[in-house]
């Protein structure tokens, strides 16, 4: 590793870690920080980081691989069994409605139609890395929309192997692609699906209870990291893009014991990859492009969003959702994703695009994607508006757990004695807290958890707070508990409710708004209090 790199590496770490400071004092999307930062410490503004032998770019891709992971880790195999034709359906209208009329507009712009169709052909493709993270910061990952929005998305993703192979014939080399090495594809494809299925059926039955006779995280992290470079290489070594290969090594690990234990333990070499890949998407985004060129690159990125929110509606309306869902949905996905950068570089290269062009599409794909996160926020409240319309779907097994069920808000000290205690009445207790990083040791464990804001209905929702029979608050601020038991109340008045409180003040407040019981720490430190001053006269009279 060079010195060079080394010094890259840690600018962007750095400024990944303000980035995060400032959004979550701001309360802003951290990915919006990240990819703003990536501009600002860029050639374009602050030139600190150069990356001239493009070696921060294999940093970046171990992050798309592990975020590609653990949507593989998550995702249902029997919705995408379910689903899968519907699937295929909407990713192919959704990438037909962006690419056809984005190529026809830049045709009449004056662009060769070799350009127009490899530029159309990217701008199809939207952010499955983006997605999930906000659909999982936001507990929505598991909802109906969430789960097609995700399968649209591996379409997209298993689409660029194809596209890939047509630059040649945008470049003249036609020769160099036949139709023999489509048919190739296609098989190795099927041989590569079929594999993962029969290495997921190992594992279950014979990897995992060997591996779990050591009790040794260390093992699991190792096995994890070595079967996930494994099939990431294996599907770049038959011709598939690695980014498949990620998928599907989630896919492996998907649906036993292990999942959530796995999940909890790649959680930090994830965010950090995470960190750098955005932050270098960011890198090289020109953001003088909308100074010097304004309407242009105003209209254009507005034009983008516009057809792709269409596009996606249709395609998620074909899937079997409402249309108010459909298109909240939709909303999300209008927006330029990361392998729209791998088609245009290698367009760039070959020479199919020129420079100024490439600079252009940079710039829009990296606006759209700034802009993701406010629209998805939107966009999910008309899937919450609409969600009484959608049709019902059987959660998958994952989901369900036989027994009672119960939650515990604040996964701290009290939180994580309260969720001990349930599990041991019989409960299958689900933990909520605003931060993953609280819930990591609890996922090892085997608890379900859910990171996000429990003051948010969406994320209470994804905690399955409704069917909870017994709910416990411990968050340490009263202000924030009382917004929680408020929350709590539209979804669930027949579950048993308690609550922590720090001021006795604040009880009568939370027992008026639904709280079956409210533990005050001043009442309770008052007592104790009480009590050690008794045994302390006790034992010395007069005091």
């Amino acid at each position: 590793m060079s010195q060079s790199l080394v010094h890259d590496l840690l600018i962007i770490l750095t400024a990944g870690l303000v980035a995060g400071l400032v959004c979550r004092w701001l309360r802003a999307s951290v990915l919006i920080g990240y990819l703003i930062v990536g501009a600002i410490v860029g050639r374009e503004v602050l030139n600190l980081v150069s990356d001239q032998e493009h070696q921060l770019e294999q940093f970046a891709e171990v992050g798309v691989f592990l975020l590609l992971f653990s949507i593989g880790l998550e995702f249902s195999i029997d919705d995408l069994k379910r689903l899968g034709s519907k699937l295929f359906v909407g990713g192919m209208v959704q990438m037909t409605l962006v690419a056809a009329p984005v190529a026809m507009l830049l045709t009449w712009m004056q662009l060769s139609w070799q350009s127009a169709v490899l530029i159309a052909s990217a701008v199809a493709f939207s952010s499955t890395v983006l997605t999930f993270k906000a659909l999982s910061e936001w507990g929505q990952f598991e909802q109906p929309h969430g789960q097609r929005a995700i399968g649209i998305l591996l379409f997209q993703d298993a689409a660029l192997v194809p596209l890939l192979l047509l630059v040649p014939l945008l470049t003249g080399g036609a020769d160099q692609v036949s139709p023999v090495q489509y048919a190739i594809l296609a098989a190795t494809s099927l041989v590569f699906v079929t594999v993962v299925i029969a290495l997921r059926w190992i594992l279950a039955r014979w990897l995992i209870p060997m591996f779990a006779k050591y009790r040794s995280p260390d093992l699991v992290i190792l096995f994890t990291l070595v079967s996930l470079g494994g099939v990431t290489l294996a599907a770049y070594s038959v011709g598939l893009p690695p980014a498949v290969g990620s998928f599907a090594a989630g896919l492996i690990f998907n649906g036993n014991r292990w999942t959530k234990q796995i999940d909890a333990l790649v959680l930090p070499f994830r965010e950090t990859f995470a960190a750098v890949f955005f932050v270098c998407l960011g890198l090289i985004f020109n953001p003088v492009l909308f100074l010097t060129e304004p309407l242009f690159m105003i209209a254009s990125l507005a034009a983008v969003i516009a057809i792709k929110a269409i596009a996606a509606t249709i395609a998620l309306k074909l899937t079997g959702l409402s249309f108010k869902c459909a298109f909240g949905m939709g909303i999300g996905l209008a927006h330029v994703g990361e392998f729209a950068f791998v088609l245009v570089l290698l367009g760039l290269e070959s020479g199919v695009i020129d420079e100024s062009v490439y600079q252009r599409v940079v710039a829009i794909a990296v606006g759209s994607l700034v802009l993701t996160p406010p629209l998805m926020k939107i966009g999910l409240r008309w899937t919450q508006t609409g969600e009484h319309n959608e049709p019902s779907e059987p959660q998958s097994a994952y989901q369900i757990t036989a027994g009672k069920r119960a939650a515990v808000i604040g996964a701290g000290p009290i939180g994580r004695r309260m969720a001990s205690q349930l599990e041991t009445f019989g409960n299958d207790v689900c933990l909520v807290d605003l931060s993953p990083i609280n819930l990591q040791l609890f996922a090892q464990e085997g608890f379900r958890t859910v990171a996000g804001d429990a003051t948010d209905l969406q994320i209470l929702r994804a905690a399955a707070i409704g069917d909870a029979t017994t709910i416990v608050v411990c968050v340490p601020h009263d202000e924030i508990a009382i917004r929680i038991v408020r929350s709590i109340q539209k979804l669930n008045r027949a579950g048993n409710l308690i609550v922590r409180c720090r001021y006795q003040s604040s009880a009568k407040k939370m027992k008026s708004l639904g709280a079956n019981c409210v533990v005050s720490e001043e009442a309770e430190a008052s007592i104790a209090l009480v009590r050690a001053l008794s045994a302390l006269d006790a034992q010395q009279p007069g005091i």
